[in-house]
């Protein structure tokens, strides 16, 4: 496996824990109403599994399956910088979701993450070609 896959496969799966952890959380503190703040969190957990995760998740297996016609995958620089931007923007809405620090954050956070799947775009259109050619 590519070491760029490895990267994008090890941070969805620290996504993964941290979002189960910030939801089971969220249920024990709705069962026993313990630390109403915590709801705060809800946001930040649905954005740690649906982009952390998933996303990141699929960005990494695609790196790793999709076709080589050479025999290389070509220039993999952006790819590297969509691993570093998706984790950017995963970062900035998560820290914009549970501080209000006036929603710039946020709207940064979702510049990155959709200029990291643009930058994964930019890589992988070359290697996606119509089958008999």
């Amino acid at each position: 496996m590519p070491r760029l896959s490895v990267w994008f496969i090890r941070l969805a799966l620290a996504y993964l824990a941290t979002g189960f952890t910030f939801g089971a959380l969220l249920l024990a503190n709705k069962g026993l109403a313990f630390a109403p703040l915590l709801w705060r969190l809800r946001p930040t957990h649905i954005e740690l599994l649906l982009v952390g995760w998933m996303v990141q998740l699929a960005m990494g297996v695609a790196f790793w399956i999709l076709p080589r016609f050479q025999a290389s995958r070509g220039d993999v620089r952006p790819a590297w910088l969509a691993l570093a931007l998706i984790n950017l923007g995963i970062g900035l809405v998560a820290l914009g979701l549970v501080v209000d620090l006036g929603g710039w954050n946020v709207v940064a956070g979702r510049l990155a993450e959709l200029a990291a799947v643009a930058a994964f775009a930019w890589h992988a259109w070359p290697r996606i070609k119509p089958i008999g050619q």
